[in-house]
């Protein structure tokens, strides 16, 4: 073994023996320490898997959505504008979709009913997400009320119950025939919600949206890449709240950290004294308290990561999930997967172990310059 690596097994040795000495503050350090990181990788982690799942999902999103604003505001549009945009060139299907928001004043949320082009879905059954299954506490055979816009209850029979793999877009969500929503929502013919359009080239998609505003100035087209960027700017938001709100316990940490890190006791500077009185010069020193911080910190990140993968991808982030989620009432449940980003791991690295490991190496500079006579005395 090289002369430099067995100092370094040496010096390790013997700042895992120092700790042991001193193990009630190191393992009190350690523990706080592993719950910041805990904390701060939970929501890294499912900040990421959130957008993952969300980039995943919009994949099978049609490449634009085309929407009629009137005074500011989204307004059922002329279905037969479908007609005009397929002869776009570039557009490969258009499509006139039906749906709407429907408030259960029961359960107190807010479901999404949509028209399914499927013919075998009879008028008079529906669809349900497992989200609406639960909070109805109804199942596959049963029937709900839904009440339409003239205020007389509308009997719906539950032909299918949607499967647990779709319940991250499907949790709220209600299918009907396409005259079950006319006549819930009191649609006339000839109107559609909006217009799903898929591109034979995505990257035509502007090209193909300036047209679209140039025949129907009251239109929006609103691209993927734009549904994309609003939702991973919705999840950072959320995450960031979170940190926020947060802020106050890891300042505490960081002004506890730092007093351990600063403030050397009595017995550790006798014992720098004795070290030097030995022959240790002050370069082992530093050596040595380095590795203690490098140990503790890196033991609280490994085992904070750890926690934290568990919490998110096993227990589904119990514990930030109604504040990322959303404020609904209709939680969907699903596990994610992993989406680690070596990035993120990185900066949250630097961000929790070098300050650390750094501010031990100061105070005990200055101890190891002073004289070993003085520093056994005090």
């Amino acid at each position: 073994m090289r002369p430099s690596l067995q100092r370094h097994r040496s010096v390790l040795d013997f700042a895992l023996s120092s700790l042991l000495r001193r193990k009630g503050r190191n393992l009190a350090l350690t523990a706080v320490y592993t719950l910041v990181v805990f904390v701060l990788a939970s929501l890294v982690f499912f900040v990421q898997a959130l957008k993952h799942e969300a980039g995943e999902l919009l994949e099978h999103a049609p490449d634009m959505v085309v929407q009629r604003m009137v005074a500011g505001r989204h307004d059922p549009m002329p279905a037969s504008q479908v007609e005009a945009i397929r002869e776009i060139r570039g557009v490969e299907e258009a499509e006139a979709r039906l749906w709407g928001y429907y408030y259960d004043p029961v359960y107190g949320g807010n479901l999404t009913v949509m028209a399914s082009p499927d013919p075998t879905l009879l008028p008079g059954s529906a669809r349900i997400g497992r989200g609406v299954a639960r909070n109805m506490r109804v199942a596959e055979g049963d029937m709900v009320p839904l009440r339409g816009y003239d205020g007389l209850p509308l009997l719906f029979t539950i032909q299918q119950v949607l499967a647990e793999d779709s319940e991250l877009v499907a949790s709220d969500l209600v299918l009907l025939s396409p005259a079950d929503v006319r006549t819930l929502f009191h649609l006339p013919e000839g109107l559609a919600t909006d217009l799903a359009i898929k591109a034979g080239n995505p990257r035509e998609l502007t090209t193909i949206a300036t047209k679209i505003v140039e025949k129907f100035p009251d239109a929006r087209p609103i691209l993927k890449s734009e549904m994309l960027r609003t939702y991973e700017a919705a999840f950072d938001w959320r995450g960031g709240l979170m940190v926020v709100v947060l802020a106050s316990a890891i300042l505490s940490f960081i002004i506890f950290a730092w007093d351990k890190a600063t403030g050397l006791s009595a017995e550790e500077r006798k014992e720098i004294g004795i070290l030097k009185s030995i022959g240790w010069e002050s370069g082992d020193v530093l050596l040595l308290k380095f590795w203690e911080g490098a140990v503790v910190s890196l033991a609280a990140f490994l085992g904070g990561v750890l926690l934290a993968y568990g919490h998110v991808f096993f227990f589904s982030a119990t514990l930030f999930e109604h504040a990322l989620k959303g404020w609904s009432v209709l939680f969907p449940r699903f596990r994610l997967i992993p989406a680690l980003d070596a990035y993120q791991i990185t900066v949250l690295f630097f961000l929790t172990v070098l300050p650390y490991t750094a501010a031990t190496l100061v105070p005990c500079w200055r101890a190891a310059m002073a004289d070993p006579d003085s520093a056994m005395r005090s």
